[in-house]
């Protein structure tokens, strides 16, 4: 049996693609901060972010401007 389905309304393709950007900017922030991102994978909660390697915090000009007066 063929049935056709119709197709997302346009409303509907822009909100999966803005769903789409925000959970990769997460993502990102995530590894960025070392903060976990979980998502449900297979009715098991999964931290995202625990394989990805961990970006090290840069230190501000300001701060390392101060340890080396010292």
């Amino acid at each position: 049996m063929n049935r056709r389905v119709k197709p997302p309304s346009r409303e509907a393709q822009d909100t999966l693609r803005a769903l789409r950007r925000a959970a990769k900017r997460a993502l990102e922030l995530g590894i960025k901060t070392g903060t976990p991102v979980y998502v449900l994978r297979n009715n098991k909660i999964v931290d995202l972010t625990k394989d990805q390697p961990t970006a090290r915090k840069s230190r501000s000009k300001r701060a390392s401007e101060r340890t080396s007066s010292k």
